[in-house]
């Protein structure tokens, strides 16, 4: 019998917050600084509105990007999740380990906000968010999402796909994955006071998966900019796995020939592996994964294998027999 040994903090079961509904969260920047003005070493900060954002200069200046044209190439099996359930029912964990945790994830500063690009490409840069997203192609697209705790929704996210970012870094040849990163500020988030947990958020995929035409960059949700709780200003949306690769609130991308460990392959890599792709035949080590329930209604539907991206996606994994895949 395979027995998981629980780490001394750990939650017996009947008490634990779904370990990834958990997984929506991710988030922050909190104010760090301004930055936007001068040059990195070994890079370049980008000029414009980066230099000029403040905390309270308006409440975010890309309110009037939206609502963005939706994209019909990405369409849905189910309704569209209600609002009202997608932005109080959040896993935040540097905000707490609830999902209520809306009214807290209100004390992180969405501006300023810059983003890091370094490590294999040919030009470190840092911009603000605002001049990040001027430069790419907001759409809105209609996603599902099965997150590994069986339950899914369904999200009318507004952003970019990711591969554009990886254009606009120009990455190595040598480069083979992408590792992200949230931001690290316990002055505003009281959950990253508890160092038992392996902070900053960090969450990682192939160049590849980051490339592939569904990997997609959330700015906004329901036709608006993105609540904070689910990961202003910039958040990650890869509907063909598990919701714990989702990172929230993004302040780094680092290319790299190293595959990042995760957040959660760090705190429980018997349970949460690096691939994280959603197959019903596999379950995870304590439930069944063969059927997924609504949030929202509480209907259960068969799980689909890819979360039913199979089409988009499986020809990232020929030839990986070997990896552990799906958790």
């Amino acid at each position: 019998m395979h027995v998981i040994h629980r780490r001394p903090w750990a939650l017996p079961d009947s008490a634990a917050t779904p370990e990834a509904l958990v997984m929506n969260r991710r988030g922050l920047l909190a104010g760090a600084g301004a930055l936007a003005a001068g040059a990195l070493a070994g890079g370049i900060v980008l000029p414009g509105r980066a230099q000029a954002q403040r905390v309270g200069d308006q409440p975010d200046p890309s309110a009037s990007l939206y609502p963005a044209k939706r994209n019909e190439a990405f369409t849905l099996d189910r309704p569209v999740t209600d609002e009202a359930v997608n932005t109080t029912y959040n896993n935040f964990y540097e905000f707490g380990s609830s999902k209520s945790v809306a009214r807290a994830a209100q004390a992180l500063p969405i501006r300023p906000w810059t983003v890091t690009i370094d490590g294999m490409v040919e030009k470190p840069i840092t911009i603000g968010i605002d001049d990040l997203v001027k430069q790419m192609p907001l759409e809105e697209r209609l996603y599902r999402h099965r997150c590994v705790e069986a339950w899914s929704m369904a999200i009318p996210w507004t952003g970019f796909p990711l591969a554009k970012l990886v254009a606009l870094a120009q990455p190595l040849g040598s480069a083979k994955y992408v590792r992200m990163e949230t931001f690290k500020d316990p002055s505003i988030a009281p959950g990253q006071r508890q160092t038992w947990f392996p902070w900053p958020y960090v969450e990682g995929l192939t160049v590849a998966e980051a490339t592939n035409d569904l990997a997609f960059l959330v700015t906004g949700a329901y036709g608006k900019p993105l609540a904070k709780q689910m990961g202003a200003p910039l958040r990650l949306a890869v509907p063909w796995k598990y919701g714990f690769k989702a990172i929230k609130s993004i302040v780094r991308f680092t290319f790299t020939d190293q595959r990042p460990k995760s957040y959660w392959e760090a705190l429980q890599a018997s349970e949460y592996g690096f691939w994280a792709n959603v197959n019903p035949a596999v379950a995870h080590p304590r439930w069944s994964q063969a059927s997924e329930r609504l949030i929202g209604n509480d209907e259960r539907r068969p799980t689909l294998l890819f979360n039913g991206y199979a089409e988009q996606v499986a020809h990232l994994y020929t030839g990986l027999e070997s990896e552990r895949l799906w958790t």
